[in-house]
């Protein structure tokens, strides 16, 4: 395990425990989250070696990388992201001609199919062979593994997307910094992430099932995300809510908690979550940040 002493975001050493819990998916195993008591980030610590970490997505039930339909909850899930794939592209393109696209820790390809199959040229990044394989052998897109992104010309892409994945970047400075490397001046980079300031992260503690210890290493609100980006030169120009993750999320929670899922309770204090972020979008379960160059 390795230890991390300074606030990935600030770089203060004042650091205290915020929240002890379990990886309720996969091993069990006991986890913490501290909090910065200077910028308020959280983050898993300590965290497994680098080395060690895809061992906590050796499942069938992990299903970015295998795209399950097995079970109520993942083809729920599937049902949804059909729908969600399709506002995505929209979403990314939005003003935009088309032109050339990666999109980081792409899983099985789904949405870059979309984005090819709308006339963008695309490529990809996905650390996890099976779920790489699985790409380039049912939509033959141009996918390639982590080391790949190091190599990628500067200026090369027109947008970057991350589809929940920053939040298990291991290197953040390495990531962000070649990232930044290969966006256009005019390009968008798009983040999505789990909101740790959501009514449903209140609301189910450590059983909040978007915490997702030890695969997610950080927690991030707007406020932290923000801070981040600002370091890399990026600033947020729009933020929009992924209405359907906090129901879930919600029934995920509802299963770490009770051993089986309350659907009636699910749906409930999903729809609650969404409820609160009409107010305010800080209560969403998820949300995503459209960045830009500062100054593009």
């Amino acid at each position: 395990m390795k230890t991390i002493n300074i606030c990935p975001v600030c770089g203060s050493s004042g650091i205290s425990e915020f929240l002890d819990l379990k990886d309720y998916f996969l091993s069990l195993e006991s986890f913490s989250i501290s909090k910065c008591n200077s910028c308020g980030f959280k983050f898993t610590n300590p965290v497994p070696r680098e080395t060690d970490l895809p061992k906590y997505y050796e499942s069938k039930e992990y299903i970015s990388h295998s795209n399950t339909s097995k079970g109520f909850i993942n083809g729920l899930y599937q049902a949804v992201r059909k729908y969600s794939i399709k506002k995505k592209v929209s979403f990314a393109t939005a003003g935009l001609s088309r032109g050339e696209a990666l999109d980081i820790g792409c899983g099985t390809g789904d949405f870059l199919n979309e984005m090819s199959k709308s006339g963008w040229n695309v490529k990809g990044i996905e650390p996890n062979e099976t779920a790489r394989n699985s790409a380039i052998k049912n939509f033959g897109l141009d996918i390639f593994e982590e080391s790949a992104l190091f190599e990628l010309k500067e200026n090369s892409f027109d947008v970057v997307t991350m589809w929940h994945v920053l939040e298990h970047v291991y290197n953040l400075d390495r990531h962000l910094t070649q990232i930044k490397n290969i966006l256009r001046n005019e390009g968008r980079l798009i983040i999505a992430i789990p909101n740790a300031d959501s009514y449903d992260a209140k609301k189910y503690g450590e059983f909040w099932a978007a915490y997702d210890v030890p695969r997610h290493l950080y927690h991030f609100n707007r406020v932290s995300l923000a801070r981040l980006m600002e370091k890399y030169g990026f600033e947020i120009v729009k933020v929009k809510p992924m209405v359907f993750d906090s129901f879930y999320i919600s029934m995920l929670s509802e299963k770490y908690k009770k051993g089986k899922i309350n659907y009636v309770s699910a749906f409930f204090n999903g729809l609650i979550t969404d409820l609160y972020g009409l107010s305010d979008k800080k209560y969403y379960s998820s949300l995503i940040y459209v960045l830009k160059i500062k100054n593009s």
